[in-house]
């Protein structure tokens, strides 16, 4: 291997590491806030994809049609609630929010694509259908169980990545879909490397989403609240930090950084239905080397997984899966070593 392969397989590692890192930021989110590992995060990525790349072949995405029935569940599990003279949302927000906006977004949508719109509109259509999905899953499958354990929790995203595995197949088929028009054509010269102007608009893009992630955590009132939510939920509970709008506000950001990354990514490589789950287990792995605490690290860890795939696919290609994965062993065998049980305070 001279200098310029290697070049060129850190220049692969680093576009498909800022994928990762997206897919590890959120992951230490949600299991910060809400104490669930996502193993569904992934499906975000393959719905968000999959949406978009539908739409920029001409064609409806059936992801139109979920926002409507989860709505109506969900609506249906309030009036039940109601009914029971349980505490629950204001019916008629509840009747904006799940029952309106969702039939507005399933009729909306093919009447934009009917006036042939450029990918732009297509993306944000495609962020659209996917990300009130987020807030949605969490309110009719996690928030009725969020004081169970961490273990329980994790069954149950298991459960659920399953089922939307399954409805991914339903939705899209079993066919791969790509994107080959680029936002951007053209390319410049970086350090000896041509980088085309779609790869720089990935990076930048990534980049942007995780300082806005930072800006909100540190400087807005709605991220300090999730920050004392995720440092203390009990504590954040007395103080009149609602548990639950952190829970739907963590899984709205998360459903978003999961369908803006399947957007990028599927430019570059075929996604199906089940793609996301792989590209979800090595941001997996950076989140667990960051010990599902530290966002920096979760983010640079899952960089330096990918430009490990990258040489490795090079060098032996039929063993890369298991390289990859099999960088969480040390890990998880150092803080076995090192970290003290606590009992959990919940």
């Amino acid at each position: 291997m001279d200098w310029m392969i290697a070049k060129v397989l850190l220049q692969d590692g680093l576009v498909t590491g800022v994928i990762y890192a997206l897919m590890a930021v959120s992951l230490v989110l949600v299991f910060a806030v809400t104490r669930v590992i996502l193993i569904c995060q992934g499906e975000f990525v393959s719905y968000g994809a999959l949406s978009f790349a539908l739409m920029a072949h001409g064609h409806t995405p059936g992801t139109i049609y979920l926002l409507p029935v989860l709505g109506t569940i969900i609506f249906i599990k309030e009036l039940i609630n109601r009914f029971r003279g349980r505490h629950v949302m204001s019916l008629l927000w509840a009747f904006i929010y799940f029952i309106l906006l969702p039939f507005a977004v399933m009729f909306g949508v093919p009447l934009v694509l009917e006036t042939q719109p450029n990918l732009w509109v297509k993306a944000l259509l495609a962020l659209i259908i996917v990300v009130p999905l987020g807030p949605m899953i969490y309110r009719l499958v996690f928030e009725p169980v969020a004081s169970y354990s961490v273990l329980n929790l994790l069954i149950i995203s298991i459960a659920l990545h399953f089922a939307m595995v399954g409805t991914g197949l339903i939705v899209f088929g079993a066919e791969g879909w790509l994107v080959q028009e680029p936002f951007f054509d053209g390319e410049i010269e970086l350090f000896g490397l041509p980088w085309s102007y779609q790869k720089l608009l990935v990076i930048g893009l990534t980049f942007l989403t995780i300082l806005g992630l930072w800006l909100l955590f540190g400087y807005t009132l709605i991220g300090k609240a999730l920050r004392a939510t995720a440092v203390n939920r009990r504590g954040a509970q007395l103080v009149g930090i609602s548990t639950s709008i952190s829970g739907h506000l963590t899984f709205l950001l998360t459903a978003f950084v999961g369908a803006l990354a399947g957007i990028m990514l599927v430019s570059f490589i075929q996604i199906t239905y089940e793609t996301g789950f792989i590209i979800g287990l090595k941001g997996f792995v950076g989140a667990i080397i960051g010990g599902l605490v530290s966002y920096p690290i979760a983010a640079f860890s899952a960089i330096g997984v990918a430009i490990i795939e990258s040489f490795t696919t090079f060098w032996a290609s039929d063993y890369k899966e298991v390289i990859v994965f099999t960088l969480i062993l040390p890990v998880l065998l150092i803080r076995s070593l090192t970290t003290t049980h606590h009992e959990e305070d919940e």
